[in-house]
């Protein structure tokens, strides 16, 4: 019998950070949907680009929200977003007129304040720089799916300034109910994949999780900083179960707090938990 500890009113979708795409067989959320779907949740995907803009990507998702209310029959949808998925959600929301079919928006280690980091790089490269690697970037991408790859306007908006502008013309809708999360590593030696990235943002735009900052993670009703029992912290791909185990292997799950997990499932099942509560 399967658990329903997280059996929601409204179907689960979960939106990708940028750089990856929902492939049937490389799963970007790890055990993540799995753990879910065990304890009663519908579980689903957003299906966007992993380099498109905001803009192309919220249509994206869109449409992946219209078909999932055409399929199952709700009314609306949960949205659980993973770093820049969560800009793309806020967009879809406050631009495309799916407000109302929005029950919740949970965003995780999702650059809402944008990056000093990526804006000192964006503004002492010169573009031509990023035009030429945006040929890779894009040219790759386009092979294993994308439908618009943009590297050149995506990276832009991820700076700050950028993100200051995007604040102000994507306001919260009221009938939607926002939360937020961070993660942060301990420091540039908890995560090897995040070594060189973290040492960098971590001394322009303080603690992050090696991508994103915590005060840029902070949004609507900001949930705290999650952290990890061993002290090791959570990274940005620790975030999305990257390594598909427990962030420590012998910590039980006795007396552990809501802003201190052994295993990075622990955090959505509590997420989804909660949207149960909500009665979302």
């Amino acid at each position: 019998m399967i658990n329903q500890n997280c059996k929601t009113k409204y179907p689960i979708v979960l939106i990708h950070g940028c750089g990856f795409r929902d492939y049937k067989k490389i799963n970007y959320w790890g055990r993540i949907p799995k753990v879910l779907s065990d304890n009663g949740a519908e579980v689903y995907y957003g299906h966007q680009d992993s380099w498109a803009t905001i803009e192309d990507n919220a249509q994206r998702i869109k449409q992946s929200v219209l078909e999932i209310l055409k399929k199952t029959g709700a009314e609306k949808v949960n949205l659980i977003a993973h770093s820049k998925g969560g800009l793309d959600c806020r967009y879809m929301i406050s631009k495309l007129g799916m407000a109302d079919m929005i029950a919740s928006l949970t965003t995780i280690s999702t650059p809402h304040h944008g990056s000093k980091t990526v804006e000192i790089l964006y503004n002492t490269f010169p573009k031509f720089a990023f035009k030429f690697v945006g040929i890779f970037v894009n040219g790759f991408n386009r092979i294993v799916g994308d439908k618009k790859p943009n590297f050149v306007d995506t990276c832009e908006q991820f700076t700050s300034t950028y993100s200051e502008k995007f604040n102000i013309s994507n306001s919260d809708y009221e009938k939607v109910f926002y939360q937020s999360y961070a993660t942060v590593m301990r420091n540039s030696l908890s995560d090897l994949i995040m070594l060189i990235p973290h040492f960098i943002v971590s001394k322009i735009d303080g603690e992050c999780d090696g991508l994103v900052s915590a005060k840029s993670a902070k949004w609507t009703n900001f949930r705290g900083v999650i952290k990890s029992a061993n002290q090791r912290g959570i990274s940005h791909c620790d975030s999305v179960d990257i390594r598909r185990r427990k962030l420590n292997k012998k910590q039980t799950d006795i007396n552990i707090s809501d802003k201190n997990i052994a295993d990075i499932t622990q955090l959505y099942f509590r997420i989804v938990h909660s949207l149960v509560e909500y009665g979302f």
